[in-house]
């Protein structure tokens, strides 16, 4: 039996619905917290989507709908002001896609305590995360503030199954990314360690998959869960190199996110493999499905 050491553990949710078909609490949710007004954000290439969610929700008797379509990655200064501004005569922000959309939404709950909805459509994970970053004059910072932890995440399965490979492979990779830093996190614990290996074994085992463009539902259903993982593990132990390179990289060289974090992680692995727990270490190879004992190894060669 495994000797369990002294731990601290303490995390703030948002209200979780995950399976297909979840998008269809959105109404009821809205309703229940007596708010009427949303204001969806999502990139221009969520526009659609957006409005298919406005008609589900006038169909539902929530009719006083705006769309804020200016979402971009690394959330840059220029577009925050104007989207606070939208959100004025609005009661609740609902972010639809990735993590950009999200971030915008976290930056108008910021500035105008506003509560959140975020419907991810990436496996980016931010969504479960009080983080935020926000780029000014090429560089980005990083800000943790509760007040920006969205209150619910709907994660429906199947708005994910027409993410195209290139977006599916380095948004899983990016979220995978989370959980490896969450093994040799000062803060790691027990309960962290075996999230991570559940995050790390969900999304090892369903993006092959996912990225050779199969119509799986239950490959799209394990990569979503081990992105809310992810995100979970980033809020219980924070970020670390990692995500603090490609958050530089990527702000300061208007980088696309997800890929700058591909490209870093099995350098941040490899250069962090010595804190790794021994009997992490272990378990860590069944996770992968690697029949070698230097788990840390094979992870590193095969990202390369």
């Amino acid at each position: 039996m495994d000797s369990i050491a002294p731990f601290v553990f303490g995390i703030n949710t948002p209200k979780v619905f995950f399976g297909p078909g979840t998008l269809n609490e959105l109404a009821g949710e809205l309703q229940s917290r007596k708010l009427s007004k949303p204001l969806i954000i999502c990139s221009p290439s969520r526009t659609s989507l957006a409005n298919k969610i406005r008609d589900k929700l006038s169909e539902a008797g929530i009719t006083d709908t705006s769309i804020l379509d200016t979402a971009k990655v690394h959330n840059p200064s220029e577009i925050i002001g104007p989207a606070v501004e939208r959100a004025q005569d609005r009661d609740v922000l609902v972010s639809v896609g990735g993590g950009s959309a999200v971030g915008l939404g976290k930056a108008i709950a910021l500035r105008t305590g506003q509560p959140q909805v975020a419907i991810p459509t990436t496996y980016s994970g931010s969504e479960m995360t009080p983080i935020i970053g926000e780029t000014k004059d090429g560089k980005k910072t990083s800000t943790t503030d509760p007040r920006i932890l969205p209150k619910v995440v709907i994660y429906d399965v199947e708005l994910t199954l027409d993410l195209p490979p290139k977006v599916s492979g380095p948004s899983g990779l990016n979220a995978m990314a989370h959980s490896f830093e969450a093994l040799y996190s000062r803060q790691a614990s027990p309960i962290t360690d075996h999230l991570a290996l559940e995050s790390i074994k969900a999304l090892s085992r369903s993006l092959p998959v996912v990225v050779s463009d199969l119509p799986s539902l239950e490959a799209r259903t394990a990569a979503l869960y081990g992105a809310f993982l992810a995100g979970l593990l980033a809020t219980a132990t924070g970020i670390a190199l990692q995500h603090k390179l490609a958050h530089a990289a990527g702000g300061t060289l208007n980088l696309p996110h997800a890929e700058t974090h591909s490209i870093f992680l099995p350098h941040s692995i490899a250069y962090n493999a010595s804190a790794v727990p021994e009997h992490v270490r272990s378990k860590l190879s069944s996770a992968l499905l690697q029949s070698t004992e230097d788990s840390i190894g094979g992870i590193v060669a095969g990202l390369n």
